[in-house]
């Protein structure tokens, strides 16, 4: 007598067939939202916020950003983030890498967008990836071909916070929260060496005073000459340790004897470690002061009035901070009003001795304090 030997591999397809299906199903019912925010380092903290609060509504959503390959590392070891997608490898030109990234975002099943930066590439490229809800800034005409939803920002009347226009897009889709607060989440590796660069500064009895030079004309700033002039007068300061942050130092600032200069030609993340370690960060309106302020570390700031480049915009979220206008008078007397020729420079500008000032009234503040404050923003980055 012949016996068929059991055919396993059918079963074990329809098996597979109903997991995949099961699946589908699962994700077609799931709150899958993609958050997109392909731009510089301090829009995309400002956008931290958002798949925090999304979570707090759908705790069982799915959440991705697309972002760029440098800004990436904000995003890294995020709880509320479930997935990174990035948005370098499409070419600027030509239509492959355009499809293969379409077919990307396809896979995931998207059933909400959230366009933070206008961009029609983008816009076409999530309709095309089947993504049925999408939120974007303004109304533009491909945004109206693509049935995407506009969010306006009524000409910045009244003013309100980057990050708060933002959240305004989330809130279209449901999410209602005033919590705009940046968080950026660091492994306890990253906060062992925390640990360990301020237990060596408060050894030497120095407190880590950051500067950040360079701004990429993305806000107005001081020139590096004033920056060294500011250098020089806090090495005067013996409790003083004073640490340059930029990515690329201008060449009028390297090499001073006793300053250190931890992140020049540094990977993003290792930036942020330095920057997260320090207890004060001078700066104008740049990406490293938003990082600063989601780790608690005070801000000395420069920013400029003009509605566009306003602390009331641009300002830091979520800790002690200390914003230095010019005088009231300044724009449009002694200032060209183009924020990427501004250096506050002349009568009623800003001045190193006001930025001296804000550091001496810092420094007091925590000296003043009984309990020590050294870990302050240690334990604020723990305990989340």
């Amino acid at each position: 007598m012949h016996l068929e030997k059991p055919n396993l591999i059918k079963p074990a397809s329809k098996a597979s067939g109903l997991i995949h299906q099961y699946e589908d199903e699962k994700m077609t019912k799931q709150k899958r939202i993609l958050i997109v925010r392909q731009d510089r380092i301090g829009d995309v903290v400002l956008s931290t916020h958002i798949p925090r609060e999304i979570k707090k509504k759908w705790d069982k959503s799915f959440v991705a950003v697309l972002v760029s390959n440098y800004t990436k590392d904000v995003y890294l070891n995020n709880p509320y983030v479930d997935k990174i997608i990035l948005y370098d490898d499409i070419a600027p030109a030509g239509f492959k890498n355009f499809f293969k990234k379409v077919k990307e975002i396809r896979s995931y099943k998207f059933n909400y967008a959230l366009m933070l930066l206008p961009s029609e590439r983008i816009n076409y490229m999530l309709f095309l990836a089947g993504i049925i809800h999408r939120v974007g800034v303004g109304q533009k005409f491909y945004q109206f071909i693509t049935f995407a939803k506009g969010v306006s920002r009524h000409k910045y009347i009244p003013l309100r916070h980057e990050a708060d226009y933002c959240m305004d897009l989330a809130r279209r889709i449901g999410i209602k929260t005033n919590n705009i607060t940046p968080e950026i989440f660091l492994t306890d590796e990253e906060q062992n060496k925390i640990i360990k660069i301020r237990s060596r500064a408060k050894e030497n009895g120095k407190y880590l005073i950051g500067i950040n030079t360079t701004s990429k004309n993305s806000a107005p700033n001081l020139p590096p000459e004033v920056y060294l002039n500011l250098i020089n007068r806090l090495k005067k300061n013996e409790s003083y340790q004073v640490v340059v942050t930029d990515y690329e130092v201008p060449e009028i600032l390297t090499d001073i004897d006793g300053v250190e200069y931890p992140n020049d030609r540094l990977a993003l993340r290792r930036s942020i470690i330095n920057i997260a370690s320090l207890d004060c960060l001078i700066s104008s309106s740049t990406g490293p002061m938003h990082i600063a302020a989601a780790f608690g570390v005070y801000t000395i700031s420069v920013f400029c009035s003009l509605n566009a480049c306003s602390p009331e915009l641009w300002g830091p979220i979520g800790n002690r901070n200390k914003i230095i206008l010019p005088d009231d008078n300044y724009c449009g007397h002694n200032c060209s009003r183009d924020p990427k020729t501004c250096t506050f420079a002349g009568k009623g500008g800003i001045s190193v001795g006001k930025i001296l000032v804000a550091l001496k009234e810092f420094i007091e503040e925590k000296e003043n304090v009984k309990a020590p404050m050294v870990y302050e923003k240690l334990q604020k980055v723990f305990v989340k």
